[in-house]
Parts: C-alpha cells; structure tokens; sequence
C-alpha cells in the first residue's frame, strides 16, 4: 500500500492506497473537498463534520440518481428493442442491475430518505 498526503478543506490527511489507484484516491478526494468548500462557503454550516455528513449525502445522493437514470435507460432501451422472432429462444428474465447491485441501491436510497426526511418509498 502506498501512502497519500491529501488536502480536504484545508486539513491534511495521510491515506493508504492500493498501488495504481492514485489516480482515483485524487480524483476522490478532490471531488469531497469540492463538496465540502461549496457546503462551508454557503455559510450556513460551520462545524466540519455537519459539513462532511452532507457532503457524504450529496455525494451519495447523486450517485443513487444517476444509477436510477442508467437504470431507467437500460429499461427503456430493452422496451425499445426489437421483439424476438416467433419461436426464437427468449432469455430469462433479466434484472436490470445484478440483484446484489439492486438491493445496495435500494438501502442507499432508503437511508438517504431516513436521513433527509423523506417519504420512505424506495425507487
């Protein structure tokens, strides 16, 4: 494992990262420190952890959004496609995502509406 000086609102953390993966750690972390100075410069937070946490769920919300819209792609798509020729072998049903991708997501999106207030209907 390689170790990785990082900056995140101007505190320095020191990471483990598995060799090759810089690239990703950086593109990571830069994408949490973004977060987090957008969230501190609004000016409504101030304390780092309440501005970690809802960058945390910012972060994780647009994640579950855009899996829900290639989900929903995916979907449309396969509507859209061509229907098989009478007496061509069918697949089985198909799960959009692999069933363990699909139950994850919908955790995630559940603990983001206990988190936010939300309504508790999943997808």
């Amino acid at each position: 494992m390689k170790q990785i000086e990082v900056q995140i609102l101007q505190q320095s953390y020191l990471l483990s990262c598995p060799e090759g993966h810089e690239g990703r750690l950086l593109d990571a972390v830069e994408r949490v420190d973004t977060a987090m100075t957008k969230i501190r410069d609004a000016g409504k937070v101030r304390a780092r952890e309440r501005i970690a946490v809802l960058a945390a769920l910012n972060l994780a919300f647009e994640i579950a959004d855009r899996d829900a819209a290639d989900l929903a792609a995916r979907s449309a798509e396969r509507k859209a496609a061509p229907a098989p020729a009478a007496g061509a072998p069918t697949a089985q049903h198909e799960l959009p995502l692999p069933e363990a991708d699909d139950e994850r997501l919908r955790a995630l999106v559940g603990r983001l509406d206990d988190a936010l207030g939300g309504d508790g209907r999943l997808l």
